[in-house]
């Protein structure tokens, strides 16, 4: 049922052109060791046992020889080592003790240091480490420690940090779960030149204590990023992998776990969740691109997950993505229609939970109809081009930056056997012609499906009514002025967007407290809207 496919991804000219003339990465890391650290780690008495001076017989040699001390070399500290830490863990500052001797709340999602991991680094005065040092040695890091070549462009970083940029969280991390309820995953920082484009994988090992399930996902990246996919590693998969951030897709033997184009609050329908064992290992890609113009960009995105005890859940969520990468699209201004079945498969039933299409930037709709035995088309069931997903729509906008991801709750049946057929469009008015590839500048037929294999149960033969499980009450509705939501059960709606018919959003809150929730709707024209509240969807008339 899985399908697999590989993105291969680019860096802009811009980019590439910039790393010619840069210090091998080892080498920037290894002069500012020199610069402050060299008086507690030299040869003759190197702290910790650590000699930091190198040798060799020029700079960069030396560079390599103190790579050698650091990189997947365990803690000497007996804490830290307890932890599982390395002195440079490639790809992971949170797991390198090094970088938590130096950080001092640089990266503030990393804790203060334990008391039994010593003192931060350097320990004298006089000498601390400058944010854009800091920053160095935590990009070598993130782009796995390598003793060769240039793995960012330190340009754009000293250009950051000294004349201004613009950060995808410009107020900080967003919160993590709460102890006891999950953890949170970071993918980044990078960093883009002013109209730069880049696309990476990250291979993260969670290293969970025990199997759990996953109830809920919370995906947060910023309005220049252009998707989030979090795949996990099946088998071996991952052992050829390389540690740290990386620009070939180059994985096999990978699922889905989720896949979204904005920040997205995944929470699953009661009894379903995702299942993952204790040694999983993800694969993480996030697509960001800077829209400005003379500004350079830091680039974050983080995962909330949040687990529940294995067995909780009656049944697994599953998540595929249905590709079409036969998509010729000449740049002759015309309507291009690519058309493609999903069917034949040996299950004989599926519950389907969501679908999002996905499209780049000459895309101009995405619909979905359940297949019918003949092959023909059935009921139109997605509309990408409508609020929510939700055909019918009188007026269709499409905006393939916020592709909608369509919700059922109950969860569809559909007799996998017949299939779905999904369909988009393009007009290609560029300067060449395009096909199926991974920047903006090429395109994409992408279908997400996220599906459970039975339905919805609490115990055998009693179906979940998850409609009334997961209603939601306004009153008055219709309404003028101000009404009230009322969402039995939720502790707190993360967010809540109100759209027109014509697709366009014309209301967004966040971070609102409790179960129910006051609207000011006298900025609205009278008029039919559509609401969407974490997973939950529905019409409000207001007069």
């Amino acid at each position: 049922m899985q399908k697999r496919f590989l993105l291969s991804c680019s860096l802009s000219l811009f980019f590439l052109g910039a790393l010619h003339a840069q210090l091998p990465s080892v080498q920037e890391v290894y002069k500012i060791f020199q610069a402050k650290c060299i008086s507690c780690h030299d040869h003759a008495s190197p702290e910790a046992g650590l000699d930091l001076e190198g040798v060799g017989a020029s700079e960069y040699t030396r560079a390599i020889n103190v790579a050698s001390k650091l990189v997947n070399v365990n803690a000497v500290n007996a804490y830290a080592a307890g932890k599982g830490l390395k002195r440079i863990y490639p790809g992971r500052p949170d797991r390198s003790f090094l970088f938590r001797k130096i950080n001092a709340g640089f990266e503030p999602t990393i804790a203060a240091l334990h008391q039994d991991e010593g003192l931060s680094m350097p320990s004298y005065p006089g000498t601390p480490l400058t944010e854009v040092e800091k920053e160095t040695l935590r990009q070598w890091i993130l782009y796995g420690a390598k003793t060769s070549g240039v793995q960012f462009n330190k340009s754009v970083v000293d250009n950051f940090y000294s004349n201004g940029g613009e950060k995808a969280f410009p107020d900080g991390p967003p919160p993590a779960p709460a102890p006891g309820e999950g953890f949170q995953i970071k993918m980044g920082p990078f960093y883009l030149a002013p109209g730069g484009e880049v696309e990476y994988y990250q291979k993260y090992e969670l290293d969970l204590p025990a199997n759990v399930e996953v109830n809920r996902l919370e995906l947060k990246m910023s309005g220049y990023s252009h998707h989030l996919i979090v795949y996990n590693f099946t088998g071996n998969g991952d052992d050829v992998i390389p540690h740290g951030l990386r620009l070939d897709a180059n994985h096999q033997d990978i699922n889905l776990v989720a896949a979204v184009q904005e920040e997205t609050d995944l929470k699953l329908p009661a009894t379903t969740a995702f299942k993952w064992p204790g040694n999983l290992v993800l694969d993480l890609n996030s697509h960001y691109i800077n829209y400005s113009a003379v500004a350079p960009y830091q680039c974050e995105a983080y995962i909330n997950v949040y687990t529940q005890a294995p067995g909780t859940a009656k049944q697994e969520m599953y998540a595929s993505l249905l590709v079409n990468p036969f998509i010729p699209i000449a740049n002759n201004g015309n309507t291009i229609t690519h058309t493609k079945s999903e069917n034949g498969f040996t299950l004989d039933s599926m519950y389907v939970w969501g679908l999002m299409g996905h499209t780049h930037k000459y895309g101009r709709s995405y619909k979905v109809w359940k297949r019918l035995s003949n092959g023909q088309k059935g009921d139109l069931i997605y509309d990408a081009s409508c609020p929510l997903g939700i055909p019918g729509c009188p007026t269709q906008f499409f905006d393939y930056r916020h592709i909608p991801l369509r919700y059922w709750e109950p969860l569809l049946p559909l007799k996998w056997s017949n299939g779905l057929i999904h369909e988009a469009t393009w007009v290609n008015d560029g300067p060449a012609a395009v096909n199926f590839g991974p920047t903006s500048d090429d395109e994409m037929m992408v279908l997400i499906a996220f599906y459970t294999l039975a339905p919805l149960t609490v115990s055998a033969g009693e179906p979940v009514d998850e409609a009334a499980g997961r209603a939601v009450f306004i009153s008055p509705n219709p309404a003028s002025g101000t009404t009230t939501f009322l969402i039995p059960g939720a502790t707190g709606v993360r967010e809540f967007r109100l759209f027109d018919l014509a697709g366009r959003e014309v209301l967004r809150r966040s971070d609102l407290a409790g179960s129910s929730f006051e609207l000011d709707l006298s900025s609205l024209q009278p008029g039919i809207y559509l609401f969407h509240a974490d997973g939950r969807s529905g019409k409000l008339v207001v007069e």
